[in-house]
């Protein structure tokens, strides 16, 4: 019954009554006026889609309803049917241009369809697809000498997997294998997958399902806008010592954390935090993992990697989302002493740095050195934020502006004293934003902050657009 409910709702909002701009071109549409107003004018861009005559959304959201899980759900109160894309831009069944200020959930970075990694993901294509790790292809091999010159340290040893929550899972295989320990530390409001191990150490009752997780403490989230000790992380990581001290027998596998929280609404720990946690775990034997799935690969602009924010040096990194621009890849990097646990038995991984998906990669790394697209997450993020503080100052529901480079977060709240989430706002704005041209996210523990997470080719003229319009949507409240 509950599944049947889920499928009418799909397809109600499918099939219900759009607006009239359905069958006017993208120019049209951002230039008409809603309630009197002329809505912003999205930047030139210099691409217009072939003509889309596959399935409309009214067949796909039936087919989806039918035959895919019924846990999937959709933004919108309306559906999108994207079936174009190309750098910063997304285009609907009608031929519409969307600006992403979402990416895929953080992960394209380099832009939709860019030329040159789908030139290096058919050219792979083309000469093998798919052969497995028993043979040798220069393709893994080049892709994890270039990702080992991104890292600092000892960390030069790549295993590659299929997925963020892959790598993670293998990560804290590996710490526990290393130390001989089980127990794992993580923070609150922390999301490092949804498959057993992962899942025990995400700290969000949403993301939770009701199996056995063992071994994991959640510590006290250093949450500079809610948390009990502002940005002062050297107060928050006292709680990492009393977890081990109360919660375990002084010594511990290892701790996970994020350096920016992507899921539980871009919150970048308290300064201080990391180097304090990373000390305190390592004199109780533990490993310390950096999840770097969405914070990391030039994002955050000041750095590549999250965790350098913080001026630690992790002795397990993990990655996926950017590092494949939308291509379904992820990879471990440790030290070659802690990478010799997985020798004691048989580590195999089928399809774990296939070439194609290590040929994009590789070719992902490239595009970000050639076209400078760290430094380009810093200025564009930087000046982004900037307005979004201003908007801030306009609009009381704003309760907080965070995050790095293009990984920004916007809190709203209803009452900032309380600081009560703005849940059925924040849907509004949504879809007002949306029909106005503007994709972006959401996430926190409340669904109620904006998650802006863009392709790093992101423009300070598509920021002026976005601010305009969060601005109008947020006006409409």
């Amino acid at each position: 019954m509950q599944r049947l409910a889920s499928s009418r709702r799909l397809l109600q909002a499918a099939l219900a009554p759009g607006r009239a701009h359905s069958s006017l071109s993208a120019a049209a549409v951002a230039a008409a006026p809603e309630n009197g107003v002329a809505a912003p004018k999205m930047p030139p861009f210099d691409y217009t889609p072939p003509p889309y005559d596959g399935p409309r959304v009214a067949e796909i959201a039936r087919k989806r309803a039918e035959f895919l899980s019924p846990s999937l759900f959709h933004f919108y109160d309306r559906p999108l049917n994207i079936v174009d894309g190309k750098l910063q831009y997304l285009f609907d069944e009608d031929g519409r241009r969307y600006l992403d200020a979402f990416g895929g959930i953080a992960t394209v970075c380099c832009g939709h369809c860019h030329p040159d990694v789908i030139e290096a993901i058919v050219n792979q294509a083309k000469k093998i697809q798919h052969s497995t790790v028993l043979y040798l292809n220069h393709a893994i091999a080049d892709f994890a000498e270039a990702l080992a010159s991104k890292m600092p340290g000892d960390l030069k040893v790549v295993f590659f997997t299929n997925s963020g929550t892959e790598a993670n899972e293998l990560a804290l295989m590996i710490a526990r294998l290393y130390t001989g320990c089980h127990d794992i530390i993580s923070l609150r409001n922390g999301y490092h997958g949804n498959a057993a191990a992962t899942m025990g150490t995400t700290a969000q009752c949403n993301w939770k399902f009701n199996i056995v997780q063992t071994g994991v403490h959640h510590a006290l989230n250093p949450d500079p806008y809610r948390g009990a000790f502002g940005s002062d992380g050297e107060k928050y990581a006292k709680d990492i010592q009393e977890t081990i001290d109360y919660g375990t027998t002084g010594r511990v596998a290892g701790f996970i954390s994020e350096a920016i929280q992507g899921v539980g609404g871009i919150v970048e720990l308290a300064p201080g935090y990391l180097p304090a946690a990373y000390k305190m775990v390592r004199e109780a034997g533990g490993l310390c993992i950096a999840d770097e799935v969405q914070v990391g690969v030039a994002r955050t602009g000041s750095h590549f990697w999250g965790f350098e924010g913080q001026g630690v040096i992790p002795d397990i990194v993990t990655m996926a989302k950017g590092i494949g621009n939308g291509m379904p890849i992820g990879a471990v990097v440790t030290t070659p002493e802690i990478a010799q646990v997985l020798t004691r038995r048989s580590y195999f991984n089928t399809f774990g740095g296939n070439p194609v998906s290590t040929a994009a990669g590789h070719a992902v790394l490239k595009v970000l050195e050639k076209e400078k697209l760290q430094e380009n997450a810093f200025v564009v993020g930087s000046y982004l934020k900037e307005q979004l503080n201003i908007l801030k100052e306009k609009h009381d529901i704003i309760g907080d502006v965070r995050g790095r480079g293009l990984l920004l977060g916007v809190e709203l709240v209803t009452d900032h004293q309380k600081k009560t989430p703005a849940k059925a706002e924040i849907a509004q704005v949504m879809n007002h934003m949306k029909d106005m041209g503007v994709l972006v996210g959401k996430g926190g523990f409340y669904g109620n902050v904006f998650r802006v997470t863009p392709p790093l080719c992101f423009t300070k003229e598509d920021s002026d657009f976005f601010i305009e319009v969060m601005d109008i949507a947020l006006s409409k409240l």
